[in-house]
Order: C-alpha cells, then structure tokens, then sequence
C-alpha cells in the first residue's frame, strides 16, 4: 500500500508549508512521484473567479506528480479565521469522508503524498470533529514541527502526546527556530530531543527566507518504503 506523512505542528505560522514542501524534494529525491496536500485552508484570494491558497500554491510547485487543484485542496475559505469559523460563515460543512476519497485519488497517482494539516494537532474543522480526526482517518505517520519560540516545549510535549494518544506513530519532528531572539535556543533544542518520540529530522536555524529545496539537503533521511503497510 502506498504511504506519506501528515505534517502538523505546534501552532500556526511555524512552518508546516515549508517542511512539507521540503519533505517533498526530498521523497522526489528517492525517486517517487509525489504529491502534496492541504486539504483545508482558509485566507485565501479570488484569482480568475477562482480561490487559491498560498500554501497548497507552494505544495503544488513542489509537487512531480500530475493533480488537480481541487483535489490537493478541496476546502477553500476566503477568511483568514479558524476552518470551522470560515466553513460555518461560507455555508460549507467540512467533511472528512470528501478529505479521504480526495487522497485517496492523489494516492493512486502518486507514490506518496505529504499532507499538511492546518494550525495545529486539535484545530477545529467543523462542529465535532479536529484537524486530528483527518489525519486519524488517513491513518498516515506524522512529522511535527516545532515552531522554536518562548513556550514551544509545552506546545511540542502536548502536540507529540496528543499524536500517541490518537494511535498514530510519530514519524519525526522538525526544529523551526522561528524567533530569531529565542533565549538560549540549543539548550531549548536539547530538552525537546531527551523528550519527544522519533527522530530530529531537521534542524533549521532562523532565516529571513528559508528556502525548502536546500532544507531537503539537511534532512535526516527518511524512507517513506519503511511506513507502508503490508
């Protein structure tokens, strides 16, 4: 069975874009045909009568696997709020069933397929269900990113034992430092590597413009075979 990775992270504005984009140079690297995916995104413009999301924009560049914008990111809102703020305001009840058979479509196409989530581990979607529940259901292996900033190691300890406690393995975890003022941030680096699951995948130091194709090069390698499912 084909396999990717869900890509959370400790809040919003910590990276997640960027590695997914990263992750994805560095499965193509492997040789596979990959596809990226935000399958709810809410801020986005009208271009053409038609809404784009920055985000799924830069999954789509990255991408070498052939797809169709509505299916990398088939939930679009043009306010910059909260999905089921955005969804309730449009009308729309963001559905998990519609998120799955969308992957599900990358998935035949694709020989992986990295999925970004949007905010954080329990961002609310609709009325009942968390930005978890989709990737519960996808049942894919999650990278998270750790935004380093004051107070990303509350943030990263809750986020990775929320990830166990829905049953999902933690692929790894990324290293965003995100405030260029962070106090003592190796030592802060340090803590989380005695404490969270998985492997330390990147380390990314603060830069004004971070650039996903030379972060792929820094990854520790990662082999997306070693996650499939018999």
């Amino acid at each position: 069975m084909k396999q990717g990775y869900f890509i959370t992270g400790t809040d919003t504005g910590v990276g997640k874009t960027l590695v997914s984009a990263a992750l994805i140079f560095v499965l193509r690297n492997q040789g596979l045909r990959v596809s990226g995916m935000k399958p709810v995104a809410s801020g986005c413009v009208n271009n053409d009568s038609d809404l784009r999301n920055e985000d799924a924009d830069r999954l789509l560049e990255a991408s070498n696997a052939d797809t169709d914008y509505d299916i990398i990111c088939p939930y679009r809102f043009s306010e910059p709020v909260a999905p089921h703020i955005a969804a309730k305001k449009a009308g729309i009840n963001i559905s998990i069933d519609h998120i799955a058979q969308c992957y599900s479509q990358l998935n035949s196409s694709s020989d992986a397929v990295v999925v970004e989530g949007t905010g954080g581990w329990q961002v609310p979607i609709n009325e009942e269900q968390y930005m978890s529940d989709v990737a519960i259901e996808l049942a894919l292996p999650v990278v998270i990113v750790v935004g380093g900033r004051l107070g990303c190691i509350n943030h990263a300890l809750l986020t990775a034992e929320g990830v166990i406690a829905s049953g999902l393995s933690v692929a790894g975890w990324i290293f965003n430092q995100i405030d260029p003022g962070l106090q003592q941030a190796s030592e802060v680096k340090s803590t989380l590597q005695g404490r969270m699951p998985g492997l330390l995948l990147a380390d990314i130091p603060w830069q004004k413009k971070p650039d996903a194709t030379a972060i792929s090069r820094d990854f520790v390698f990662i082999d997306v075979n070693s996650n499939r499912k018999p």
